[in-house]
């Protein structure tokens, strides 16, 4: 019986480099360097730090995946690599790396889209994505509530996406307010341990009855917050943090879940897949969970070391598209840091070839 192909994914969108590897879809690989350290004086990512650390990171990354697996270099059969969304300069240290690679070791190359990496992260802990499913993708750039299908060969379906600020920048803002430090999710989640998530009303943007359903702004929390805590210092009070934290995080969970299970409801689709950095936050866990079972839908969440930025999910990607048969990218494939999630792959489909011979 043939072996199933050995696929290496790379991630260097943001402040992340990421590199793991994947065959068949098991896991056999998961090595990640993050920059965070270095951007967390500044309150947020810098391009230009993110890029050169990139360029330190790529070559012990990809080495760290190799040595866990217990693999050659030249044992890889296929490398795929996120060519979009993203920063620019960052997305471009990936992308060399990742050409170089497989141009070195005769491999095809797979230009995969990163939030379809964070949908495919769920497969690597649960397999094969039901079809259909509805995802809610949650990070620091993006929240988004997708239809999906079969992942790689069917368009994915948006039924909404945020008009203004994502929920993971809401967090990193308003953790700024409140004095804490970068970055804001791990901080508020932390903060927000023993506060009343009922302390503070704060405002469920686009939850009327009047807007569209499925659309997400969070932009208006984030100032109502802000304004929220500047009225407390200009009385000379001190904010109640723990309070404040567990408000504002039941804010963003109460609308993230309504939306993913009224969605849910009138697409009749009996799971719900929570992804991206955000997915990590306890509440928003916890209330998915709750929700979901009272509603007779299955949810499912990837572990906490898969919800944020790495290789693994790329390369969880890259092997569906191998198993696929999907074309590779041309060696001329370029970057789209804005690219629209409509395929998995940044580049043509066609389910006409497949990997050279294990």
């Amino acid at each position: 019986m043939q072996k199933a192909p050995v696929v290496l994914g790379i991630e260097s969108s943001c402040d992340e480099t990421g590199a793991g590897i994947v065959s068949g879809g098991r896991l056999l690989a998961h090595a990640v360097a993050s920059s965070m350290d270095q951007h967390a004086r500044y309150g947020g990512v810098v391009p230009e730090i993110a890029s050169r650390a990139h360029l330190e990171s790529f070559n012990p990354v990809v080495r760290q995946a190799l040595d866990q697996a217990g693999l050659r270099l030249n044992d890889i059969d296929a490398v795929a690599v996120t060519t979009g969304p993203g920063l620019s300069g960052a997305l471009q240290v990936g992308l060399a790396g990742a050409k170089t690679l497989a141009y070195a070791i005769g491999a095809p190359l797979y230009g995969v889209h990163h939030l379809a990496g964070h949908v495919a992260a769920d497969t690597l802990a649960h397999g094969p994505l039901p079809d259909p499913c509805v995802v809610l993708i949650v990070s620091g750039g993006h929240t988004s509530l997708l239809l999906v299908r079969d992942l790689v060969r069917d368009p994915i379906v948006h039924l909404g996406d945020t008009v203004d600020d994502a929920a993971g920048e809401c967090f990193d803002k308003v953790a700024r307010v409140f004095g804490l430090p970068y970055p804001g999710g791990p901080a508020i989640d932390r903060s927000a341990r023993g506060g009343d998530p009922r302390a503070v009303t704060f405002p469920r943007p686009l939850t009327g009855a009047k807007v569209d359903p499925y659309a997400f702004s969070f932009s208006g929390l984030k100032t109502a917050a802000a304004r929220w805590a500047e009225r407390h210092r200009l009385r000379g009070e001190e904010i109640p943090l723990a309070d404040a934290a567990a408000s504002l995080q039941e804010a963003v969970a109460d609308v993230l879940t309504r939306k993913a299970i009224a969605a849910c409801r009138e697409y009749e689709v009996a799971t719900l897949v929570v992804v991206g950095g955000v997915a990590a936050n306890s509440r928003v866990r916890a209330l998915a969970e709750e929700r979901c079972a009272a509603a007779g839908i299955a949810l499912r969440v990837p572990p906490l070391r898969l919800c944020t930025d790495n290789g693994a999910m790329i390369a969880a990607v890259g092997d569906l598209l191998v198993r696929a048969g999907a074309d590779p990218a041309p060696l001329d494939v370029s970057i789209d840091p804005s690219a629209p999630l409509e395929y998995a792959a940044l580049h043509p489909v066609a389910q006409t070839s497949g990997v050279r011979a294990a």
